[in-house]
């Protein structure tokens, strides 16, 4: 079974959202059947890559609301993270994030993609890290397992990798994902958003009991926060 998930580094709740996932397949009886694989999807790439934007000023500008009030709306956003043992933070810096998904296509063929999208959750939520930094970008990624000569080869060459990023996007377009996260399970169900993890393992029980098939379809699943274009949903917002 293939389970593959469309996610941007910038979106809090695919930063959850793959807590949660893991915590049902963690329950899901042939979970070392299931194959991960991690798609790129980008909320805003028109974002520069050099940028001091604050995610509070960003936020405050995008939904036309107070400062205040875009505390407020990280600071639930916090608490689901919390939720499921994640550290939140909110003075982080809102930027481009092609060059991680770039980055992270390469982390495939070394077999370390999920470890290095992990390293770049944590160095954005967590640790609050500048990622549009080059030095940083190749430090996580390094650390994650990527070979130095190989992250700097990529990063110096705007072309690799970009073709791969863009296939991915054209794909969850034509799968009709209009935000992340977006999971795929055997091309046969699309669950959208951070959903709770027995959600998950229901859906991927009925996926292995089904059997074969082609269309993608709607898992069974109630409503869940994901990000689009037009930001991240929040609860009570």
């Amino acid at each position: 079974m293939r389970v593959e998930i469309w996610s941007d580094i910038a979106c809090p709740w695919c930063y959850i959202g793959k807590a949660r996932f893991e915590a049902g397949l963690a329950g899901f009886a042939y979970r070392d059947d299931v194959e991960v694989v991690h798609r790129s999807f980008e909320l805003d790439p028109k974002a520069p890559a050099a940028t001091d934007v604050p995610v509070l000023e960003m936020l405050a500008a995008k939904y036309g609301v107070s400062r205040e009030q875009a505390e407020g709306m990280e600071a639930r956003v916090a608490e689901a993270a919390a939720g499921e043992g994640l550290e939140y933070r909110s003075d982080r810096i809102h930027g481009n994030t092609f060059d991680l998904h770039r980055l992270l296509h390469l982390g495939k063929e070394h077999g370390v993609q999920d470890a290095l999208l992990d390293a770049f959750y944590r160095a954005n939520f967590a640790e609050a890290r500048t990622l549009g930094d080059p030095g940083v970008l190749s430090d996580t990624a390094v650390h994650a397992g990527v070979p130095a000569d190989e992250v700097r080869r990529v990063l110096a060459d705007p072309g690799a990798y970009a073709e791969e990023v863009r296939a991915d996007e054209r794909e969850a377009a034509e799968l009709g994902a209009t935000g992340v996260p977006f999971f795929v399970i055997d091309r046969r169900y699309g669950i959208s958003g951070g959903q709770p993890a027995e959600v998950f393992r229901q859906a991927l029980e009925r996926a292995h009991a089904d059997g074969a098939g082609t269309l993608v379809q709607g898992a069974p699943a109630g409503d869940a926060e994901v990000c689009g274009d037009d930001g991240c949903a929040v609860p009570g917002m």
